[in-house]
């Protein structure tokens, strides 16, 4: 099925199987594909908005109003990270647990609060308590990828997925474009003093957070089929008990389509269609069910954690998004240093285009590693696709670490270049999460954000132990991820034997 403009309106194909989508229908709110797909980037979106609202006013009016330090800053921007890695660990096996839906909009409730209690901080170590709470939002990015990875099948997860976290990045860049619009307009327009006026700023965003919240739980679904606890209804045959949880387990091939009525489960015959024959051995009924996600336990989750797939993933992520949120965090001071014409304003602005470049680079990394899956059925090389572009980001952060810094159209530039492959390499990293352990999609998926966050906090130590020298930190962030890129490349995609994912 070619692409056409329709395909973003109107209500998708369904897989008959796993009845999962089989296109992303992008404006389509009224299809419960569309809405979960809405809620999952908007709710991203709105949550890294939250999460980092304090770096665009904290070069300096943030810093003067609480007097802080160049370490005291960084030091609140680990503790930000760190609860984002703690919250993301456990986000994970709550999404195994009680569906990704709830588990997304309790977070973003947790977050919602500390966002409004920013006005109260008064000094450096009330900061950073609050940005350690406010972290937390950070952790609906999990279910925020196991949602989509629910709705939308293997043709098109990797697209749903990188779209849904790149449009969800974007509230990164968009903060530093918001966040002082909002400062400028209370301090002028208002006639509210800079230190009162950052306070209210933070109103913005608490508001948008909850409500956010309140339509995810009352708006949307579960599940194609509706709620949780009844997930393992969509694949003919399964019942809650014989959910197969390792990879050796044999599922018996049926024809048959459970259905609920009257409280009693029946069984109705479903005949294959003519799509269903043509897709052959990946949309089988044994692949189904071993895709069907179980709740987690110590014995299902141990081979997952300690599997070198898992490491591989986790690994590449710890680069792309750990590398992504350090920069985040200092860009602005780096632009502001280097570029002091542009003030707290512009400078933020600048550094915003590398967060909102999101909107494409990320998805991009995940349409190509949808389109290498459909041509080539290659999990190699869609394995590959993910240490090239990481590769890749490594070789851009050593030159703009060792350039001229002060060369604007130049840092500009290379800025840019270095963005579409370091964020390309998350939507190429969530491409190939789907096809790995998918009957633990949540603590697969919790473990590689987690990662993700887990890079962030180290190479922002590295950004805080070299001080303002940001070209030195970032060429040692690009050796990282050379390193770590090529230590990892020789592991096979996914483990021999696994049922489902392909």
């Amino acid at each position: 099925m070619g692409f056409t403009l329709a395909i973003l309106f109107k209500a998708p194909k369904i897989n008959p199987i796993n009845h999962k989508a089989r296109s992303i229908p992008v404006f389509n709110p009224i299809d419960k594909y569309g809405r979960a797909f809405f809620f999952s980037w908007w709710g991203f979106f709105i949550a890294f908005w939250g999460w980092y609202t304090f770096p665009p006013l904290m070069s300096i009016t943030i810093k003067k109003d609480l007097n802080l330090s160049a370490d005291e800053i960084s030091n609140s921007n680990i503790l930000a990270l760190t609860a984002t890695l703690v919250a993301r660990a456990l986000a994970g096996p709550a999404c195994d647990r009680w569906g990704p839906r709830k588990v997304y909009a309790s977070f973003l409730l947790m977050g919602a609060l500390p966002t409004a209690m920013a006005g109260l901080v008064t000094n450096a170590a009330g900061l950073m308590v609050l940005r350690f709470f406010v972290g937390i939002l950070g952790a609906v990015f999990v279910p925020c990828q196991v949602w989509t990875t629910g709705f939308f099948d293997k043709n098109v997860v990797g697209s749903a997925n990188a779209l849904a976290g790149g449009w969800g990045n974007a509230g990164g860049g968009i903060t530093y474009f918001v966040m002082p619009v909002i400062f400028d307009s209370l301090v002028h327009g208002q006639g509210l003093t800079p230190t009162q006026a950052w306070r209210v700023a933070f109103i913005v965003p608490f508001i948008l957070i909850t409500a956010t919240a309140i339509g995810m739980l009352t708006l949307a679904e579960d599940t194609p089929i509706g709620t949780w606890s009844n997930r393992h209804l969509a694949v003919p045959g399964t019942t809650a008990v014989d959910i197969p949880g390792l990879i050796a387990d044999k599922a018996t091939n049926t024809n048959e389509s459970p259905t609920e009525s009257d409280g009693k489960l029946k069984i109705q015959e479903q005949q294959p269609s003519d799509e269903e024959i043509q897709v052959g051995e990946i949309e089988t009924i044994t692949c189904a069910r071993g895709e069907i996600i179980q709740t987690p336990s110590i014995s299902e989750a141990l081979p997952v954690i300690f599997s070198l797939q898992t490491l591989t993933l986790t690994a590449a992520y710890f680069c792309s998004f750990g590398g992504e949120l350090a920069l985040n965090s200092v860009l602005g001071a780096y632009y502001l240093k280097n570029f002091p014409k542009l003030g707290q304003t512009l400078s933020g602005r600048w550094a915003s285009m590398y967060g909102l470049l999101n909107v494409i680079t990320r998805p991009s990394g995940g349409f190509v590693g949808d389109l290498i899956y459909k041509y080539t059925h290659s999990f190699w090389l869609k394995k590959m696709w993910i240490h090239f572009v990481g590769i890749s980001t490594g070789i851009f952060l050593i030159v703009i670490g060792l350039k001229d810094p002060h060369h604007q159209p130049t840092m500009f530039g290379l800025i840019a270049g270095m963005a579409f492959f370091h964020e390309a390499g998350n939507g190429a990293n969530f491409a190939l999460v789907p096809h790995v352990h998918p009957f633990a999609n949540g603590i697969l998926s919790g473990l590689t954000g987690a990662a993700g966050n887990l890079g962030g906090v180290i190479f922002a130590i590295i950004f805080r132990y070299n001080g303002t020298d940001y070209a030195r930190a970032i060429w040692i962030c690009g050796i990282l991820h050379i390193a770590m890129n090529l230590s990892v490349i020789w592991i096979r995609p996914i483990p021999k034997g696994q049922i489902g994912g392909r």
